[in-house]
């Protein structure tokens, strides 16, 4: 009974999910699969639905040995990742963490990114404070498509 409790909880798709931290939305995180000692990396959405700006300050995880927020840009024909200070959310407005812009590091993975598991990320905003989410893993591949929005 119990394995097949297991391969039950294998086959349920991600399902969206959604945080608030004061006037601050966090819409699906996420992060693809990844094995143990690489860097892994995190996505989501942040909706300020406030009448002043916020700033995304920083992120920490256990799961792995730092973690800092990066930007992506293409120089050149190459893309380049570099950290950033902070990550400003203007009043009414949306800002996307995907692959290619901005995005989460998860630098020295202490265990792996398994595909179907939830892994705790702590983000910490200069106004709406901090808030726990959990990054829902999807495949080595994935955009972000293993989601629905709300």
């Amino acid at each position: 009974m119990l394995a097949g409790l297991a391969a039950l909880s294998l086959a349920t798709p991600v399902l969206a999910h959604s945080y608030k931290a004061g006037e601050i939305e966090i819409g699906h995180p996420w992060s693809r699969a990844a094995p143990v000692g690489v860097t892994g990396a995190g996505y989501l959405t942040l909706t300020n639905k406030g009448a002043t700006a916020d700033r995304l300050l920083s992120a920490r995880a256990d799961i792995a040995r730092a973690v800092e927020i990066h930007t992506a840009s293409l120089e050149g024909g190459v893309m380049r990742m570099r950290p950033v200070e902070a990550i400003e959310i203007a009043a009414g407005a949306e800002v996307a963490l995907a692959p290619g812009g901005f995005h989460i590091m998860l630098i020295g993975l202490k265990q792996p990114l398994v595909q179907g598991n939830r892994v705790p990320l702590t983000l910490v905003f200069e106004k709406a404070g901090e808030v726990q989410v959990e990054l829902a893993v999807e495949a080595a591949g994935a955009r972000g498509g293993g989601h629905q929005h709300h």
